[in-house]
């Protein structure tokens, strides 16, 4: 069950450098953090003819955005996110045109099970306030649920199915959107960590890298786990916390179902090397650190939400974003906790992805035995309310910032990438971003999370 063994997976400091070269002396725009909403936004502000870096500290999709089950959904977004889904559901498929090679992208359908009726009231009032979007999810009942999936061994009292939904293989189509960004201007390079922001005068000059500075006008933050962290240096506090959730694949396995589900005990979608990603359902790993112990009071409505999907961890490993003994300040001179944990690789929960295999399993008996081919584990940029940031920092010109995915990150990614190229160029990005706004948290309005599905 190890992940190193396991090809493509995980994305390691031994991995090759796939972007290299001197820095530039200044970018009109800087995008810090090389994941899958980095990447697009680099792509789509190329695209419009901007000057774009992008620096990632590790390697492209080194961590959350290669980590992920794959899933490219619209079913059960939250209801500001879904229309921004649903652009980044047609935007995958382009992508996917244009590279020409195999992104793993297919359209499967995904679908939520649900166990009890009041589940199934929860799906339908979703569905009710999402069909204004036009998406083509539909309430199922039990019968239809047997039809869509047959041989499960559970019988639902109904389900959420969106035929459209899709798939994709993480640690295959990140690089490769990577490259085509490369190849139409944005200049990329990994294994370079941006220090701090230079600013001058009141507002975002350029950016302090490991390797020298490098002058822009913007800089978009789209660090992942480590953003938080990255933004608290210069005075920008998000209540942004990181947990760890865990996947694993299986070995090959007769293709029970072509789709993909969730019930309240695994999730699944079928790979293309002939077996399934296969993951607890509603389950992450929480450490327990400064910021996590900061902002506890504002986690409390999610925490109510799932309080039995979360296991709590006293102290995050040495060298992680929240861990007690990682610095919170540091200068343009000094090698920072960027540098010093390149790709962040936390260990999976073994149990855990024992626990959803066998669920897995029991759900689909014709399978026999399912094979563990190997496990790992990525650190989601978590929010309260299980909606990012996409917005302008209020009080440092030029800095923009696009964080707190909060595990929905990889299917959504091509969307918020072409929002947040229109952002910084001071485009219409085409929808209300208001949910996404920076300032929410500081003004005393109720969190209101997202769907808990």
């Amino acid at each position: 069950m190890n992940a190193r063994a396991f090809p493509g997976l995980p994305i390691t400091e031994a991995s090759p450098v796939a972007h290299d070269g001197p820095l530039p002396e200044r970018a009109d725009v800087v995008v810090v953090g090389g994941g899958v909403i980095g990447v697009c936004t680099a792509l789509y502000l190329a695209r419009k003819g901007v000057s774009v870096l992008l620096l990632e500290k590790g390697r492209i999709a080194g961590e959350q955005s290669a980590r992920n089950l794959g899933w490219i959904r619209q079913t059960g977004r939250d209801i500001d996110e879904l229309p921004i889904a649903m652009e980044a559901n047609r935007l995958w498929q382009d992508l996917a045109a244009e590279i020409g090679e195999d992104l793993g992208v297919r359209r499967i359908g995904l679908t939520y099970l649900a166990e009890t009726e009041a589940q199934l009231a929860e799906y339908e009032d979703w569905l009710t306030r999402a069909s204004v979007h036009g998406v083509d999810s539909a309430l199922l009942r039990a019968d239809a649920v047997a039809d869509l999936i047959p041989g499960m061994t559970r019988r639902f009292a109904g389900a959420l199915h969106t035929p459209s939904d899709m798939k994709g293989e993480p640690w295959v189509s990140v690089p490769l959107i990577a490259r085509l960004a490369a190849s139409e201007g944005a200049v990329i390079r990994e294994a370079c960590a941006v220090r701090m922001l230079d600013v001058a005068a009141g507002r975002v000059a350029g950016v302090m890298t490991e390797k020298g500075r490098v002058a822009c006008d913007a800089v978009v933050v789209a660090g992942g786990a480590w953003s938080s962290l990255f933004l608290r240096r210069h005075g920008v506090d998000i209540p942004q916390l990181s947990v760890l959730a865990t996947v694993c694949a299986t070995g090959q396995l007769p293709q029970v179902t072509a789709g993909g589900a969730a019930a309240h005990d695994v999730a699944f979608r079928p790979r293309a090397d002939g077996g399934y990603s296969v993951a607890p359902s509603d389950f992450h790993e929480m450490f327990l650190g400064p910021d996590a112990l900061r902002h506890a009071r504002k986690y409390l409505p999610v925490l109510r939400q799932s309080p039995f999907g979360r296991r709590y961890r006293t102290a995050a490993p040495r060298g992680y974003p929240d861990a007690w003994s990682t610095p919170r300040h540091w200068t343009p001179e000094d090698e920072t906790p960027f540098e010093r944990m390149r790709i962040l690789d936390p260990d999976p929960s073994p149990g855990r992805a024992e626990e959803a295999v066998r669920a897995f399993a029991a759900l689909f008996p014709e399978l026999g035995e399912v094979p563990i081919k190997a496990a790992w584990a990525g650190m989601i940029d978590a929010m309260p309310d299980v909606v990012p940031v996409v917005d302008h920092a209020p009080d440092l010109p030029g800095l923009a910032i696009c964080t707190g995915m909060s595990g929905h990150g990889f299917g959504i990614g091509p969307g918020f990438g072409r929002i947040m190229a229109d952002l910084v160029t001071g485009d219409a990005p085409g929808y209300d971003l208001r949910r996404f706004r920076f300032s929410r948290f500081a003004e005393g309005s109720p969190i209101v999370p997202g769907p808990g599905f």
